[in-house]
């Protein structure tokens, strides 16, 4: 009877939530292997996917925001690292088609208790959100990387990061928010090797 009482107290103790938190490794890439030539619409390759994930995993960041959902490539690869750090992600996508997608491809990779996928315009919502931030994947429309960089300055994180995409490619304002984060002195910038289009990756080291 005692062994039998310890086992019922052993099984109320365990959290319910696990099963829920814990998506499958399997399943995650599983769908992006099979999905991988498929992601057009404005995504990121997939190795850009890898360079973002690393970044969230070397650091452990757990409080995530995307400007520019799309269809979700960059979104499942981000929303992949946070659930094992224990984080969540905010994603932002102006277009209502391409938001309805990457709600169902987070279901079919299983992550859409990890995202707050949002239908709206980013250049209003990133002002109203509060933060703080340890990690910003900005992919939306490039001549407004400067301003969203402003607006988020002051909710990142010592310590976090604003990453950008197609910096490389110089293109619709990116040149100009390059030779501008890099003149933060309180931001150390980058720009990754691996990435075909260009993901600047800049670090905050201090207020």
């Amino acid at each position: 009877m005692k062994a039998h009482m310890i086992f019922i107290a052993l099984c109320f103790s365990m959290p319910f939530a696990s099963a829920q938190t814990a998506p499958s490794d399997k399943r995650i890439k599983q769908f992006l292997d099979e999905n991988r030539d498929k992601w057009h619409d404005l995504n990121v390759p997939y190795e850009d996917g890898q360079v973002l994930y690393d970044i969230i995993i070397k650091n452990k960041y757990t409080s995530a925001l995307e400007i520019g959902t799309s269809t979700g490539h960059s979104t499942i690869w981000i929303a992949w690292a946070l659930s094992k750090t224990g984080g969540k992600l905010i994603t932002i996508e102006i277009d209502e088609r391409r938001h309805n997608q990457a709600l169902e491809n987070l279901k079919k990779a299983g992550l859409s208790h990890i995202v707050d996928a949002r239908l709206a315009n980013a250049h209003d919502l990133v002002r109203e959100l509060t933060g703080p931030f340890d990690f910003v994947f900005s992919d939306a429309d490039k001549d407004w990387y400067i301003q969203y960089f402003k607006d988020l300055e002051p909710k990142i994180r010592t310590g976090g990061c604003f990453t950008a995409h197609n910096v490389r490619n110089n293109y619709g304002g990116t040149r100009e928010f390059l030779q501008y984060i890099m003149a933060q002195k309180n931001y150390e910038t980058t720009v990754d090797k691996t990435s075909r289009s260009g993901i600047s990756v800049s670090y905050k080291r201090g207020k």
